[in-house]
């Protein structure tokens, strides 16, 4: 994914998050309705998750230094998991608490009218967010499914995004029933179960985005596809032999660690190795440009029954 389409939906995300809370705070104002209140606290915590990125991304484009002489890439998979960390503590919780407390006691929903203008309005203005993150995430998934995407993508912001954008269209669906059963019935139980409903969505995205993320934190290799490309690209150098063993560790979205033990023939000299090693770097970094960190070890060639060392 490059920066600048994650970046780009953050922004729509962002923008349109910040207009709607003020309406739903509003309506939540004049009808009383916990949905829309906890959907406001929803838009709220969103927002800060954007900016959150933002952040994450902006502190990743550091430069390395001697105490992290990697770089900072890192960091947009610290965001990344603060964000679910956030949209758990704030958003789900504090809906699933005030869903309970307006099944306790509930009240009737005023001015009703308020209500549906304001998710009317949101649903149309999340509908444009969403948009924008499903063209700038077509951009880059290629032929992967959905699901697959979110899960194996290395760029964190847009799956964020993506799930946020999500989880926003359904919660305003559900202040929609919420809000509607309880007009129409005469019976605010139905706006406490809306706003259950919401906060049990908020708690599902923000599992699924934990565990996505701790995944990168914790360290991901390249995908299969690109370690395919990386064999291939070590093959073809006139100098290795084969391939002994390889590793791989992405050091951020945008940057590769490759290291790998390389069998050489017996009769190479020190030249020859060191120019092969060079060839060989350079057709990895040709046939995946992210691969920025390499680290070759020649060894010798052995027989196929001989256990390479470790």
């Amino acid at each position: 994914m490059s920066a600048s389409g994650g970046t780009k939906a953050i922004i729509a995300a962002l923008t349109a998050n910040l207009a709607i809370a003020v309406a739903k705070f509003v309506a939540a104002a004049f009808t009383g309705s916990s949905s829309m209140l906890a959907e406001g606290i929803h838009s709220v915590a969103d927002s800060g998750n954007q900016v959150l990125l933002l952040v994450g991304g902006k502190r990743a484009a550091r430069a390395s230094t001697r105490e992290h002489p990697f770089g900072y890439g890192r960091e947009r998979y610290f965001y990344a998991f603060v964000v679910a960390v956030v949209l758990f503590t704030i958003g789900a919780a504090f809906s699933i608490y005030e869903g309970v407390h307006k099944l306790s006691d509930p009240h009737r929903v005023e001015a009703p009218i308020w209500a549906f203008a304001v998710l009317i309005f949101a649903i149309v203005a999340e509908s444009f967010s969403f948009r924008t993150a499903i063209k700038e995430s077509n951009a880059v998934r290629g032929k992967q499914s959905w699901v697959a995407f979110v899960r194996r993508s290395k760029s964190p912001e847009l799956p964020v995004i993506l799930l946020e954008d999500l989880g926003a269209l359904l919660g305003l669906i559900f202040a929609l029933f919420g809000v509607t059963m309880a007009v129409i019935t005469d019976n605010g139980v139905w706006d406490g179960v809306g706003t259950l409903m919401i906060g049990v969505l908020l708690a599902v995205i923000a599992v699924v985005l934990a565990m996505e993320t701790k995944s990168l934190l914790v360290g991901e290799g390249a995908t299969p596809e690109m370690e395919a490309q990386i064999r291939a690209a070590l093959e073809s150098a006139p100098e290795v032999d084969r391939i002994i063993h390889m590793r791989t560790l992405h050091l951020g979205p945008e940057e590769l660690l490759v290291g790998a033990k390389i069998a050489v023939a017996h009769n190479d000299t020190a030249g020859e190795v060191a120019r092969g090693i060079d060839e060989a770097e350079r057709r990895i970094r040709e046939a995946v440009p992210i691969a920025r960190v390499i680290y070759l070890e020649p060894d010798l060639d052995r027989a196929p029954s001989t256990t390479a060392r470790p």
